[in-house]
């Protein structure tokens, strides 16, 4: 009897013991929330009065975008002095959290270009100039050059390499500014994966963008509504295609474009249809989807704050990007920590699907230092 009694009460405090380190080791919601949050921030400098510690350390956002020209300010001064200068602010950055950031910046080269010569980097050239060249030993030494950089100032993810089509040389946020490799999607494909190996090599994270195709479009969807349901077509969905395959590719990001070839009611960003149907299901992507910009104007004037970050999550996208430049709200992070967490309490967006993206998340960032 006294046997079987010290045997329950074994059991019973294994039980007991489990069950509380379960509970301790268990995530908060709002931890995978934060996470699933991308946000930029002025300033050259950070200490723990600023904003963007406080979204990091009290919200727990777990991606960081850097820019060189505050466009609400029409200032160059933002995040952008010099090498020594990014390094230590990413430093510092990185220091505030237990959970690795994603540091992230828009270097294409050429005109997108925000470790600009006169800061102190090395000079860059355009997508389309590449491609006109037609030499992947030259891509490689471009590419190499931009990883290089950003990996010796701490930034660890790229939103490079486009693989927008040029279809429509004359668009005026893609082929105009040269940021297309080519008009074939099997040549914008073989220069992307040789920038995706490029940014491997020294450890940093590539991105495709902008999903489905953006390289149709005859206007800008940072300043409205873009409709490609006309010039779109299929041969833009190759890259994306080829590079998923060959399993080169760990982030994509959406594009805010209006297609009804694909789907007839919502943008891109906003399309379960695209996001979940075609590039999860179809094109079997396993990594981490990124919208563009959510203060764009093309979804900023046509949804609510609130009705586009529902729809975008449920579509698919795994984290939010608020790149708070076209537009600066310095609360954007508890807004949108908010809105998500109320909509998950209503039922609205299913917890599972915070999970999932969440778990994606933490899946890549699990290789920033085995890379």
């Amino acid at each position: 009897m006294k046997l079987q009694f010290t045997k329950y009460f074994i059991i019973v405090l294994l039980f007991s013991t489990f069950t509380a380190y379960a509970q301790k080791s268990e995530v908060s919601l709002d931890k995978k929330i934060g996470q699933m949050i991308l946000v930029g921030f002025r300033g050259l400098t950070a200490d723990d009065s600023s904003q963007i510690i406080r979204d990091i350390k009290k919200y727990h956002i777990g991606s960081i975008i850097l820019f060189d020209y505050d466009v609400e300010l029409k200032s160059p001064v933002r995040n952008i002095q010099s090498p020594k200068q990014v390094k230590l602010l990413v430093e510092k950055l990185q220091g505030s959290t237990e959970t690795p950031l994603f540091i992230t910046i828009d270097q294409e080269g050429g005109k997108v270009n925000r470790f600009k010569e006169k800061y102190g980097f090395p000079p860059t050239v355009s997508a389309q100039y590449l491609g006109k060249v037609g030499n992947f030993d030259t891509t490689a030494k471009y590419a190499l050059k931009i990883a290089k950089s950003l990996k010796s100032a701490g930034v660890n993810l790229d939103f490079a390499p486009c693989v927008d089509v040029n279809s429509n040389p004359e668009n005026p946020v893609i082929g105009k500014i040269e940021r297309s490799f080519s008009a074939d999607p099997m040549i914008v494909s073989k220069h992307a994966e040789v920038f995706l190996n490029a940014f491997k090599r020294h450890k940093v994270f590539g991105t495709l963008k902008h999903f489905p195709g953006h390289g149709s479009s005859k206007a800008d969807s940072h300043l409205g509504f873009v409709d490609v349901s006309d010039t779109w077509k299929y041969d833009e969905l190759i890259p994306y295609a080829e590079l998923i395959r060959k399993k080169k590719c760990d982030f994509i990001m959406t594009a805010h474009i209006f297609n009804s070839k694909l789907d007839d009611k919502l943008p891109a960003t906003l399309s379960k249809k695209i996001l979940t149907g075609i590039l999860r299901d179809s094109l079997n992507f396993k990594g981490v989807i990124f919208s563009d910009d959510m203060q764009m104007k093309a979804i900023a004037d046509h949804y609510g704050l609130e009705t586009a970050v529902e729809n975008a999550i449920n579509a698919g996208v795994d984290i939010i990007t608020f790149a708070n430049n076209v537009t600066f709200d310095p609360d954007i992070v508890p807004k949108v920590t908010n809105i998500i967490k109320r909509l998950v309490d209503e039922g609205k967006i299913p917890v599972s699907r915070i999970d999932e993206s969440y778990n994606r998340i933490m899946a890549v960032k699990k290789k920033l230092d085995k890379k």
